[in-house]
């Protein structure tokens, strides 16, 4: 069932891009903005975009991916308004064990790919003068998690650098806040068994997983007219998990 729209009865069809939407958390929100009449262009790297996206396949570790990339999708939806960087990746282990090539691909993935989606995309906000721009961090990069110093460290990085664009950009109408999902229910913790699922529920004061959509709709309203005035914000979407970080 496609999520319920938030937009507004006058809400004008803008460009959306959204980085790794082909499937879980991405593909929620590119299903989010279509249902509302954007016009949504999808990064994957093996196709896989929602019905009535654009499908633009996109190494966001490829600088020269990314600018192809963008050019596709300007001439076919005109400049980027709205940024949702999403794509991400893991690598997990300890960290005595811990190569550098882990430590590398996840950072270039998930934090360098997003400088670069968001360095791209900032050209034709301000051309512009308005554009809305969210990282999708975790509440992992704002309480770490053993195991995952290169993941925790990549989207902890991503609040320094929506603060810092904030403040670079705000004055010509664009704003940029990350969403910090926790535990939802993907194809990722699909894998786990009961005992971990009760495990982790149970540090959760909501009792509950959360759902792809509760992450759509917070980035839906983060790029609505409802957020106007937010910028520099890092929105948890954790059930309370990360509360006090």
């Amino acid at each position: 069932m496609s999520p319920t729209p938030l937009a507004e009865p006058d809400h004008q069809p803008r460009s959306v891009l959204v980085t790794g939407g082909n499937r879980g958390i991405g593909r929620a929100i590119a299903e989010a903005f279509l249902a509302q009449g954007d016009r949504v262009a999808v990064t994957t790297r093996g196709g896989g975009a929602p019905d009535g996206a654009l499908d633009v396949r996109c190494d966001v570790t490829d600088a020269a991916a990314v600018e192809a990339a963008y050019a596709e999708i300007e001439a076919a939806h005109g400049p980027v308004e709205v940024l949702v960087a999403n794509a991400g990746i893991t690598a997990d282990t300890l960290l005595l064990r811990m190569s550098e090539d882990d430590w590398a691909r996840v950072l270039d993935t998930n934090l360098t790919g997003s400088f670069r989606l968001a360095k791209r995309a900032s050209k034709g906000m301000l051309r512009l003068k308005r554009g809305r721009i969210v990282f999708i961090s975790s509440v992992v990069g704002l309480t770490g998690s053993a195991g995952q110093v290169n993941y925790a460290a990549s989207k902890a990085g991503l609040v320094g650098m929506a603060r810092s664009i904030a403040r670079e950009l705000g004055s010509r109408g664009i704003t940029a806040n990350v969403v910090a999902p926790g535990f939802i229910e993907t194809d990722m913790t699909a894998v786990l068994d009961d005992a971990q699922k009760d495990a982790i529920r149970s540090q959760v004061p909501l009792q509950r997983y959360g759902t792809t959509d509760d992450v759509a709709q917070t980035v839906l309203w983060l790029t609505g007219p409802g957020a106007a005035y937010v910028t520099g914000a890092v929105v948890p979407v954790d059930g309370g998990l990360g509360m006090g970080h």
